[in-house]
C-alpha cells in the first residue's frame, strides 16, 4: 500500500532543480503552488520571508508626519486621552521641542494611576522604558532579530543625519511575512461592512462598490472594480501602506489596515 508523502519529501522533490536565484527560487516556490504541494497561503509567506530578507526599515515605517507620540510635559490627563483616543499599546515619548526621543510609553503602565493620590505622583521619566533606535537603511531581517534579541517591540527610526524618521513595530515586520495580523481592538470578521462612528466610518475594503455607492449615496460604480478596496488601489496606482491618506470624491480615506497584498480596512470622513 503506497503512503501519501509528507509535506516535507514534496518540498524536497521540488527542491531537488536546486535553485541558484532569488528568481528561480520564486519560480520554484510559485510552483509548489500551482502543483498544489504548497497552499496559496504558505506560498505566499514563503515570498515574504524572501522580500523581507531585501527590504529596508524605511520601506514600511510609519513616518514621523503620522506618528502619535506623548511630550514628556504632558499631564497625566492629556496621555490618557491620547491613550483612549488612539488605542494603541506603545507610545513615543519625546520632549518638548519634539526632535529627541525620551522613550517608550506602554499603555498598560497607566493603570498604576487611576486614583487623584496616585495621578498627583505621576511622572512619564518613571514608568517609560528606553527607546530602541534603529536606522532607516537597515533590512528588516536584520531588524527582526534584533527585535527578538533585545525583547523590544518598537523601534524609533532615524535618518543619516540622526533625525527622527519615523517607527516601527515588530507586528509592521511581521505582517510583510503572514500578512495582516488582527488584534483585538481590531474590526471583528462578523461586523458590518460599513460602521459609523462620531464624525466617520469604518468600511471594510472588499465591500462591494455598489452598496458602497447605495450607502453613501454617490455613483462611485465602475465596471472594472468590484469593491471600495478595488477602487482605491485604482485610484492610487499601488496597494497603499497602513496609514495612507487621500482624497476622492467627496470623501477623505485612510488605510487603516493593510498588507503587502490587500487592503483591509479603510477609515472615509464625509468632507
Amino acid at each position: 500500500m503506497n503512503k501519501k508523502k509528507s509535506l516535507t519529501n514534496k518540498l524536497l522533490d521540488v527542491f531537488k532543480r536546486q535553485p541558484k536565484t532569488r528568481e528561480e527560487l520564486l519560480s520554484t516556490i510559485r510552483s509548489a503552488e500551482q502543483e498544489k504541494i504548497l497552499d496559496s497561503e504558505s506560498e505566499g509567506m514563503l515570498e515574504g520571508v524572501l522580500q523581507v530578507s531585501e527590504m529596508q526599515i524605511r520601506d514600511i515605517m510609519i513616518p514621523r508626519s503620522q506618528m502619535i507620540v506623548i511630550e514628556e510635559t504632558q499631564t497625566i490627563e492629556t496621555v490618557i486621552a491620547t491613550v483612549v483616543e488612539a488605542q494603541h499599546s506603545r507610545y513615543p515619548v519625546l520632549d518638548k521641542h519634539q526632535d529627541e526621543i525620551e522613550g517608550i510609553l506602554l499603555a498598560k503602565e497607566l493603570l498604576r494611576f487611576t486614583t487623584p493620590e496616585t495621578q498627583a505622583r505621576f511622572s512619564l521619566k518613571s514608568i517609560m522604558q528606553p527607546a530602541m533606535i534603529v536606522p532607516e537603511t537597515q533590512h528588516l531581517d536584520k531588524l527582526l532579530s534584533a527585535f527578538k534579541k533585545q525583547r523590544n517591540h518598537m523601534a524609533i527610526v532615524i535618518d543619516e543625519f540622526g533625525h527622527i524618521a519615523g517607527l516601527i513595530t515588530m507586528e509592521d515586520v511581521l505582517e510583510q511575512i503572514v500578512g495582516n495580523i488582527e488584534d483585538e481592538s481590531d474590526y471583528e470578521d462578523d461586523d458590518d461592512g460599513i460602521k459609523k462612528y462620531d464624525d466617520y466610518y469604518v468600511v471594510k475594503a472588499d465591500v462591494p462598490l455598489e452598496e458602497f455607492d447605495a450607502y453613501f449615496k454617490v455613483s462611485f460604480d465602475q465596471p472594472e472594480c468590484e469593491s471600495i478596496g478595488g477602487l482605491v488601489i485604482k485610484h492610487l496606482g499601488h496597494i497603499p501602506k497602513r496609514n495612507e491618506e487621500f482624497k476622492y470624491g467627496q470623501f477623505e480615506f485612510k488605510v487603516l489596515h493593510a498588507d503587502r497584498r490587500k487592503i483591509r480596512l479603510l477609515q472615509v470622513r464625509d468632507l
